[in-house]
């Protein structure tokens, strides 16, 4: 005998899907009136479809290559798969599944004691702070870095 349903279950969340409890991201885009105009000539809603997978992948892309690099990286990964979720579903469920484990880590991170914390965070910044290091390494020391800056030169 099944189990009652948990609140995240696949089951429930079709079910709040399939009763317009919930508009997904790419339901409210259709929805708008200038992409319904876009939706009506086939050719044109194609090329549109065509676009937002290209300038999505391409800054999914620039988000995977610079998540090692001092920056925004998580993030441009998050905003590549933002735009993508406008018109694709696999992306939505990539999204949706992306939110979760970010919540359940910073719900995480949020219940541990002080130190956990600190401790997360200086690894963090020891991590950001050698791949610096490294990456001037290997690419060279740009010339307006003071020369008291301790860097490889």
């Amino acid at each position: 005998m099944a189990g009652p349903r948990q609140p995240g279950s696949p089951e429930d969340r079709r079910a709040r899907y399939d009763t317009d409890e919930v508009h997904s991201l790419r339901e409210r885009v259709a929805e708008a009136r200038w992409r319904r105009r876009l939706a009506v000539r086939r050719s044109i809603d194609h090329g549109y479809r065509v676009a937002v997978g290209i300038v999505g992948s391409l800054v999914v892309a620039l988000g995977l290559a610079t998540i090692p690099l001092p920056g925004p990286g998580w993030l441009t990964v998050i905003a590549g798969l933002f735009i993508l979720a406008t018109e694709f579903t696999w992306a939505e469920r990539l999204l949706a599944f992306t939110r979760r484990h970010v919540a359940r880590w910073t719900d995480w991170v949020g219940a541990q004691r002080m130190w956990v914390r600190l401790l997360l965070g200086l690894a963090t910044a020891a991590s950001v702070y050698g791949i610096l290091v490294v990456s001037l390494h290997l690419m060279g020391v740009p010339d307006w870095v003071p020369g008291w800056v301790p860097l490889w030169r």
